[in-house]
């Protein structure tokens, strides 16, 4: 056996599980990346991925396998980056075990993260949020359940990881409501809940009647709802409420669009990007400058103080129906 092998596994049991007590999602991401990896270089050089060394894994491989995600596997330069995040980690960590190779590890090092651009945020309008509220069928127990986690995700803002992690004692539904969760970075945050959105969770949890451990949003199982399902129920709402609000056709909508729409709800009623970064979760209120990009509106109110006087702030109005319809082609 290589020495690549027993690294791998020190890396991931000692220097992941034991020195940095990194979280599973972390470990997940790190495992999946080598498990691609190493099956690219093994369908590559013919060689089992126990007997790769290090060799093996040099900057051209690594170069290789970086253009196959994106060619081949269809991932975005995004994705890409943060596979390369997870191979530089190990190949840090095993400059120290293994300075013989230094110089191959160097080189690896010395491999670029990509540019990407930065697209502006999609977020709902009221009009569509409230479309996508109704298409759950609350007439079924899952359309009840799916209804209650599409509002509380656009009310709170919390990421589908904290989301799917509730449990039913995470609420707190009396003076001062407030939800509960561990969120990135294990930081522990309390986000507070509107009259609406208590209401309706106080009629799910009596009818889910679970215990103050059980998931807050279970699945036919009984267990969590994984990400995955989030996702494709989510898609499948947009899908039905597109049908009774037409701006939403063709978009891409996901649970992290709620998490924008909770975001610029809150922009938009005047609450300053400081506290906005805190009721989200980010590290730093840098984070949540990509609220002010998008929000137009602010930029409008921006530019009328702006403009010079005697000047009749506002937008472009066709005069005409017809003019209207024609320019929004």
């Amino acid at each position: 056996m290589s020495a690549l092998a027993p690294t791998l596994e020190t890396f991931f049991c000692d220097r992941l599980g034991n020195q940095r007590d990194a979280s599973p999602h972390t470990i997940a991401a790190y495992r999946d990346t080598f498990r691609l990896l190493l099956t690219f270089v093994h369908q590559r050089t013919g060689v089992t991925p126990s007997k790769l060394s290090f060799a093996d894994l040099d900057a051209a491989c690594v170069g290789a396998f970086l253009e196959h995600l994106e060619q081949a596997r269809g991932n975005s330069a995004r994705t890409r980056n943060v596979r390369l995040a997870a191979i530089h980690a190990f190949f840090r960590f095993a400059a120290f075990r293994h300075p013989e190779h230094a110089a191959l590890i160097g080189r690896v090092l010395a491999i670029p993260p990509k540019r990407v651009e930065r697209a502006l945020v999609t977020f709902l309008s009221r009009a569509e949020l409230e479309a996508l509220l109704a298409a759950p069928d609350r007439a079924t127990t899952s359309g009840r359940r799916d209804h209650v986690l599409l509002l509380l995700a656009a009310q709170t803002g919390l990421r589908l990881s904290e989301l799917t992690g509730l449990t039913c004692g995470d609420l707190q539904l009396g003076v001062g409501a407030h939800v509960r969760c561990v969120g990135k970075g294990r930081k522990e945050r309390v986000t507070p809940l509107t009259r609406p959105t208590v209401a309706v969770l106080r009629v799910w949890l009596a009818e889910r009647d679970g215990r103050p451990g059980d998931p807050l949003f279970p699945g036919r199982a009984g267990g969590r709802l994984s990400p995955d399902a989030v996702q494709r129920l989510v898609a499948k709402y947009a899908d039905v409420a597109s049908g009774r609000c037409p701006s939403l056709r063709g978009r891409r909508i996901t649970p992290h669009v709620l998490r924008h729409t909770s975001a610029m709800a809150l922009l938009g009623g005047g609450v300053d990007t400081t506290v906005i970064a805190l009721w989200l979760g980010h590290e730093s209120s840098r984070t949540t400058q990509i609220y002010l990009h998008a929000d137009l509106s602010l930029k409008e109110r921006a530019l009328a103080r702006a403009a010079p006087p005697h000047t009749q702030p506002g937008r472009y109005r066709p005069p005409d129906t017809l003019l209207g319809f024609l320019e929004t082609l």
